[in-house]
């Protein structure tokens, strides 16, 4: 048995995909595979059912899943104790997320706790990856905290006996383009003219919000995918260069678009609306991070 083996389960288990959880474990697809079926045979039995789509475990993986995530806490907390004990941890709160929440949120809150982390002379660590790796750090114990994007498409397997959340904010991805000098539009949304479309990456969880967005809604418009690009940026960067139109959180373009740089595309109903959340363990984290969660808890 090794741990790696388990981390592919649980990587599985989450994304439902075995793609997207070879990607996320930065292995070739068949490879992974191979992993999986190794991980059947030292368990004895399938844990997967084959030919479902999404991926769907059998009563033994069930079983063996919430082993895995247990055996992760736990070692993870042994790590922390033994960087406790070293003296190394008690001034470092690490934080997992994506990097567009890090880009925004969480840039606003470092302001607001800059005063607490200079009194404390702590460090504020940041993690960025990806949805399932940022839960997959918590249940280590390798962050303390996990913001993250919650709408019901992206729903997170953690316990709730184990887990408490925070809603922090909300925000919504808005069809944007380059807007001209008249406050008009690069783009429109035209029937039966395909409009260039910049798109995220299937590895980013915007990415699961707009595809599944567009693919059930029956006024999305006509688009041509110009360009897949993992930050969300670098899309603003690309719709001001005039080179389509992207899905980007109004936290994000609001500036652009007062400075009558940018423009929405289309109405109301295109948007996708989110929350942020912020989730940590039940069990005690060390003072400053009790402190940090006590001003989140404020607001």
């Amino acid at each position: 048995m090794q741990l790696k083996w388990l981390e592919d389960f649980v990587a599985l288990a989450q994304t439902r995909n075995f793609s997207r959880a070879a990607e996320l474990r930065n292995v070739t697809h068949p490879a992974f595979g191979r992993r999986i079926k190794t991980l059947e045979t030292w368990a004895g039995t399938a844990l997967i059912e084959r030919g479902s789509s999404p991926v769907t475990l059998t009563a033994a993986g069930a079983s063996l899943l919430d082993n895995a995530q247990q055996m992760m806490r736990n070692l993870g907390h042994a790590r922390e104790e033994l960087l406790g004990a070293a003296g190394r941890q008690e001034g470092v709160v690490t934080l997992a997320t994506g990097r567009t929440l890090a880009r925004t949120l969480v840039a606003d809150w470092l302001v607001k706790l800059q005063p607490v982390l200079l009194r404390a002379q702590g460090e504020f660590r940041i993690l960025t990856r990806a949805l399932s790796e940022t839960a997959q750090l918590l249940e280590r114990g390798d962050a303390d905290f996990m913001l993250t994007y919650h709408h019901p498409l992206l729903a997170l397997r953690l316990n709730a006996r184990q887990y408490i959340h925070l809603t922090l904010g909300q925000d919504r991805l808005v069809p944007v383009t380059r807007a001209n000098a008249h406050g008009q539009g690069t783009h429109e949304f035209k029937p039966g003219s395909p409009t260039p479309y910049l798109a995220y990456a299937g590895t980013l969880a915007l990415s699961r919000l707009v595809e599944d967005h567009l693919a059930n809604n029956s006024r999305a418009p006509e688009l041509h995918r110009v360009v897949e690009c993992d930050s969300a940026d670098a899309l603003i960067e690309y719709v001001l260069k005039g080179l389509g139109v992207a899905w980007v959180p109004w936290s994000m373009a609001a500036g652009a678009v007062k400075a009558g740089q940018l423009t929405p595309v289309g109405d109301k109903r295109l948007e996708i609306r989110f929350e942020a959340r912020i989730y940590r363990a039940k069990h005690r984290l060390s003072p400053l991070a009790e402190n940090i969660w006590r001003r989140f808890e404020a607001g």
